[in-house]
C-alpha cells in the first residue's frame, strides 16, 4: 500500500512523517503475507488493517505519551504486534518488550523487528507469569482470556507505573472491578466506531496475591 493512501486513513488518529509511513507499508506487507498461512488477525483487508490494527495502537501511544514520562513498555499478548510495534515506531527513545507466547507468532514478531530495524523493541517468547521484569506502562490490546490476562498484566506494572488497555466498552466495568489497585482515569473512545476504548490508570498500591 502506498504512504498517502496509509496517510489518509490514518488521519482520524494522527499524523505520521514519510520515513514511519513507510515503515507501515514494509509492516503490511509482512502482515499479509504471514496472515495468508497463520491466523494473525482476522482483518483481511489492508485498508481496514490501517485503521483497525494501526489507528487505534497509534492513537493509545500517542495518548500515552501525553499521560507523562515513560522509559519502558510492556505490550502482553503482542501477537501480531499491536499496540507495542506502533509504540516502538512512535517512539524510539523507548525500550518496548512484546511478550507473546505462542511461537510461530513470536518468529513473525522477531522477523518483523528485524525488518523495520527497531532497535528499542525486543520480543520474549514465553507466557507474561514469565517475565521477570516491570515497566513504567503496561499494554494489552484485544487479548483472549481477558479476566485472566489483565491481573497478570497489572503485576507488570511497576509501582505508580501506569496501564492503558484497549478493549470493547462492555469490558470496562469487569476491568475495573480486577484492578482495584489502580486509580482508572475516565475512558476515552477510540476513533472509528467499533466501540473499542482507552481505558488507563495508575498502580497505587502494591498487588499482594
Amino acid at each position: 500500500m502506498d504512504t498517502t493512501t496509509i496517510a489518509r486513513l490514518l488521519e482520524p488518529f494522527i499524523s505520521l512523517d514519510e520515513t514511519r509511513l513507510s515503515a507501515i507499508s514494509k509492516y503490511i506487507d509482512l502482515l499479509v503475507k504471514w496472515n495468508a498461512r497463520m491466523n494473525l488477525t482476522a482483518v483481511r483487508d489492508p485498508e481496514e488493517m490501517v485503521q483497525r490494527h494501526f489507528g487505534e495502537s497509534f492513537f493509545g501511544a500517542k495518548d500515552a505519551l501525553a499521560q507523562g514520562r515513560i522509559q519502558s513498555v510492556i505490550d502482553v499478548g503482542s501477537g501480531a504486534g499491536f499496540p507495542g510495534v506502533p509504540f516502538a515506531m512512535l517512539e524510539p527513545g523507548i525500550q518496548v518488550t512484546l511478550i507473546e507466547s505462542n511461537q510461530k507468532k513470536v518468529t513473525f514478531l522477531r522477523e518483523l523487528v528485524f525488518s523495520l530495524d527497531l532497535k528499542n523493541a525486543k520480543v520474549f517468547s514465553g507466557r507474561a507469569e514469565g517475565y521477570a521484569e516491570s515497566a513504567d506502562l503496561v499494554m494489552m490490546r484485544a487479548v483472549e482470556k481477558f479476566e485472566m490476562a489483565l491481573p497478570v498484566a497489572l503485576k507488570l506494572v511497576r509501582p505508580g507505573g501506569r496501564i492503558m488497555l484497549m478493549i470493547g466498552s462492555s469490558q470496562v466495568e469487569m476491568a475495573k472491578h480486577l484492578g482495584k489497585q489502580v486509580a482508572w482515569n475516565e475512558i476515552a473512545t477510540v476513533p472509528g466506531g467499533h466501540s473499542r476504548v482507552l481505558l488507563r490508570g495508575i498502580k497505587i498500591v502494591k498487588w499482594d496475591n
